[in-house]
């Protein structure tokens, strides 16, 4: 679907001048805009130039609703939050694949592999990000355990709520919520190959078949398959990634759809743990970008199966019903290594693990209009349910000082944990229209939350505990709104007091205002946002330990305190122009602390401060009209580590401020072959992804990828 713009305006690539020269150029736009006739993309039909949710073959860099934040379908202005889209025109443009590739180009969002090139973690001002969503079911992630990176062949768009999302997770950090929502079937039969390969040995290969399964159209299906395999620039490093996906979608009647689906993923890879090792001094040792410092039996390999479906009824009465539930089974055995010195000279850690993880989670909601007080209202309520059944089955040797050179060891089982994590809920959101201009969002979340350790005695549960959110949204104009708003969000924790009882969970409330524009009905989006969370309720440990009838009491006294500023544009400047992008700023410190001496200083050194990343692409038009070109920057300031020495004295370790650029080119050769050139890391920038933290333990010097081309070819039918 293409968007209509004024013809031939070009705005500065300035990122604040695009943005203000929007209103202005508003009128012009709206004179020149031919009505197109209505669009037919699948199942769903477009009409006019609103953009809907579903982002596939509009083009677009932005969407027209999204529902992660409240369960309410907004738009991103509607929205009293920082939001982006990752849409399907923009994966394909940069030639993602996986999550890490989605987090490294989300404005806020921080890529960290601090602990390990294989376990990645998210960040979001400033926090972890514990949950992710799968069409707005949650589910657990952990970059330690289940660090399964989702195969993007399958989703349609990825969308992100930065901050305290607990009304629609439960309970998690106050980071962001990253929701994957899948490829839905198509009305219309299409069918696309796609082939890739690129530097190092790296093969892709995909198919995306979607039709009406009956003559009437009431049935549909489609089907994704992937395989990756590839090479790495690190000596000896392989990995392989494959995806078989399917989903049904029946109208059982007029008003009455179900969906049925299936996905297996299967990850591996053979270096994933230790990065490479500080200096004893702990200096990097500025080895060369090839080294791999792992050994060759090492192998990381996790296979996820998950069945989905959903039932959706429609009233007349504009009130929708929705029942959607989930399953998955994850197992993944993990056998690495990382090199330490635990016994003064460079020796390897060598460890062995089999996570076998099972998730369920359910929601129904039932949303819609009521009349009140002369004006329209929304009203949303429902209820959920989650499950996490996690085992882990550990091995010996746990071996500190194992010979650099060494073969494999005989990993024998020698222990067992088993934990059944609960959480059962109940929420209400409501939009009330006070007046034309003046919108009010109010919602309200009750959980309870079990934690069950089949293995010990460690159990502890919360019960009834209220999450808050309140959004105002003021329309200053016809396409500019303020907001402010108020959410928060839960994490139960184990330690205990002095008289034996479990601390309160720690509670994250982020407190956010904003200035949103949207252009061109919803083409284009501008915002920018002021926030603070207050992470509190921190386990510190207790002033006196007299009478403590456990090893350690604490008291839930500690306050981690995060700042900023989030600005973002996305969406068309013209018609052929895209531009997804955004600076934020966040700083993150110590309020109160067990260590006094931690009062104001950095919460976390080795996440950058200042993120800056842009995405572009231009379609010409005329007798270049089959070519686009592109490019990506990405910009992020220092990280450091104090690293502490043998003799007790520390070290600053840093790696500088750094930029990286990407360009890309494409050319419809035939209606139906599109060929696209992909060049990262342009000027071959030589940087660390992530830093090390110990030049005992703390092997996790990672080396950014070098500069690397890729060429895709996808024949459409």
């Amino acid at each position: 679907m293409s968007v209509q713009h004024p013809g031939g305006k070009v705005f500065s690539p300035s990122f604040m001048a695009m943005a203000m020269c929007l209103a202005t150029s508003q009128a012009t736009f709206a004179a020149d805009t031919e009505k197109p006739a209505p669009l037919e993309l699948g199942a769903t039909e477009i009409s006019g130039q609103q953009l809907g949710e579903t982002t596939e073959g509009t083009q677009s860099y932005t969407t027209g609703e999204m529902a992660t934040a409240t369960k309410l379908p907004l738009s991103m202005r509607e929205t009293p939050q920082a939001v982006t889209v990752i849409t399907r025109q923009r994966m394909d443009d940069q030639a993602m694949t996986s999550v890490n590739d989605v987090v490294k180009n989300t404005p806020g969002l921080f890529l960290s592999q601090a602990s390990g090139p294989g376990r990645q973690t998210y960040k979001s001002r400033g926090f972890d990000i514990d949950n992710m969503m799968f069409d707005g079911l949650p589910s657990a992630y952990s970059g330690y355990a289940n660090s399964v990176q989702p195969n993007l062949a399958m989703f349609d768009r990825v969308e992100v709520i930065r901050g305290a999302t607990g009304l629609v997770t439960g309970a998690g950090n106050p980071s962001a919520a990253i929701n994957f929502v899948r490829k839905r079937p198509t009305l219309t039969p299409q069918v696309s190959i796609t082939g890739a390969a690129g530097s190092w040995d790296d093969y892709r290969g995909e198919l995306d078949a979607s039709s009406a399964l009956n003559d009437s159209g009431t049935l549909r299906g489609r089907v994704v398959g992937s395989y990756r395999d590839a090479n790495s620039f690190r000596d000896k490093e392989t990995s392989d990634h494959g995806l078989f996906y399917a989903i049904g979608e029946a109208d059982l009647s007029e008003n009455t759809t179900a969906t049925l689906g299936f996905s297996q993923q299967e990850d591996q890879t053979n270096y994933f743990w230790g990065g490479l090792p500080l200096g004893a001094d702990g200096h990097h040792l500025n080895l060369p970008r090839s080294t791999n410092p792992g050994s060759d039996w090492e192998n990381k390999k996790l296979t996820i199966n998950t069945v989905f479906g959903d039932v959706q009824h429609r009233f007349d009465n504009g009130w929708k019903l929705n029942l959607a539930g989930s399953a998955s089974q994850l197992n993944g055995v993990f056998t690495g290594t990382y090199q330490s010195r635990y016994r003064t000279t460079l020796a390897r850690t060598a460890y062995q693990s089999h996570q076998d993880d099972k998730q369920y989670a359910f929601d129904t909601f039932a949303s819609g209009p009521v009349e009140a007080f002369g004006r329209t209202h929304e009203v949303v309520v429902g209820t959920s349910k989650r499950i996490l059944d996690a085992t882990s089955k550990e091995y010996s040797p746990y071996d500190t000082n194992y010979p650099l050179n060494g073969t494999k060891p005989d990993f024998v089982r020698n222990g067992k944990g088993h934990a059944i994590t609960s959480q059962d809920g109940v929420y209400l959101t409501t939009r009330l229209n006070l007046a034309d201009p003046l919108k009010v969002i109010l919602g309200g979340r009750l959980d309870w939350y079990d934690y069950d350790d089949r293995q010990g005695n460690g159990d502890y549960k919360v019960t009834r505990n209220l999450t808050r959110y309140a959004g105002v949204i003021y329309d200053l104009d016809e396409h500019h709104s303020v907001y402010a708003s108020y959410t928060d969000i839960f994490t139960p924790q184990s330690s205990k007091d002095l008289s034996g009882k479990v601390l309160e969970p720690i509670v994250g409330e982020n407190y956010e205002v904003g200035l949103k524009g949207e252009y061109f009905n919803g083409a284009l989006n501008a915002s920018v946002a002021v926030f603070q969370i207050d992470q509190k309720n921190r386990a510190t440990q207790a002033a006196t330990q007299l009478g403590c009838p456990q090893l350690t009491c604490y008291d839930a006294s500690g306050l981690v305190r995060s700042q900023g500023i989030d600005l973002e544009l996305q969406g068309a400047l013209t018609e052929n122009w895209q531009v997804g992008g955004g600076f934020t700023y966040t700083r993150v410190h110590y309020i109160k602390d067990t260590n006094a001496a931690n009062k104001n200083q950095r919460f976390d050194t080795d996440t950058p401060e200042r993120m800056f990343k842009l995405t572009t692409s231009y379609r010409f038009q005329g007798p270049l009209e089959k070519l686009r070109i592109g490019g990506n920057v990405y910009w992020q300031s220092r990280m450091y580590n104090d690293v502490v020495l043998a003799d007790s004295s520390r070290y600053r370790l840093e790696q500088g401020s750094y930029a990286v650029a990407d360009v890309m080119a494409g050319y419809q050769v035939t209606r139906h072959l599109d060929l696209q050139v992909n060049v990262n890391n342009l000027f071959d920038r030589t940087y660390y992804s992530a830093i090390g933290t110990s030049p005992i333990w703390g092997s996790t010097d990672t080396y950014g990828n070098p500069r690397s081309f890729g060429l895709t070819a996808k024949y459409t039918f």
